[in-house]
């Protein structure tokens, strides 16, 4: 799959965290509420938000279209996402998320898998995967731990997080031993 990260997406360092007001938009999932952040150039991120968190509409094209997106993946677990990223992270985490983004819908593939491809060390690649700040559209809950374990999802191995890794495998087929919820 061709490169849907924007160029400018290679600088080094983390964005910054913005406040809540500043989100492009707020959409309702059935997992939880994504506040979506953008540039001029893509999205920048998407946040993981309490179901009560109020909605806000697109405020821009960019954030229209991935709103628009979300809602089709939603739909159709099949859906390839086109809307531009522009994820702030290091080279090393630019090579894990463009590699994330080659793995189909209602596949995984392992910390180890990955790490290989990379020339690289599983752990490594798990920060990476924690790192991504935007989780869902980069499809890092593609990404499990050996024989079956889930592994983590945004920085953590237990509760809420897991709980949405879960959802969204099962959304794209691929089922675990693990519960639902």
């Amino acid at each position: 799959m061709a490169s849907v990260l924007h160029p400018a997406a290679s600088r080094a360092g983390v964005a910054p965290r913005v406040a809540p007001a500043a989100y492009s938009a707020c959409m309702p999932t059935p997992f939880a509420v994504l506040g979506i952040h953008c540039d001029a150039t893509g999205v920048t991120g998407v946040d993981y938000l309490d179901a009560g968190h109020p909605l806000a509409p697109p405020r821009s094209a960019i954030a229209a279209r991935a709103v628009a997106e979300i809602e089709r993946y939603l739909a159709d677990p099949d859906h390839r996402f086109g809307v531009a990223l522009n994820p702030r992270g290091t080279p090393f985490q630019q090579r894990v998320w463009q590699a994330i983004l080659d793995i189909p819908s209602g596949q995984s593939r392992t910390y180890g898998e990955l790490a290989t491809r990379l020339v690289s060390a599983p752990r490594a690649v798990g920060q990476a995967c924690g790192s991504n700040p935007i989780a869902l559209i980069i499809p890092c809950h593609r990404v499990t731990g050996s024989r079956g374990h889930l592994g983590g999802f945004m920085h953590s191995t237990q509760s809420d997080p897991l709980r949405i890794k879960r959802w969204l495998l099962a959304h794209e087929r691929k089922f675990f031993d693990a519960p639902l919820f």
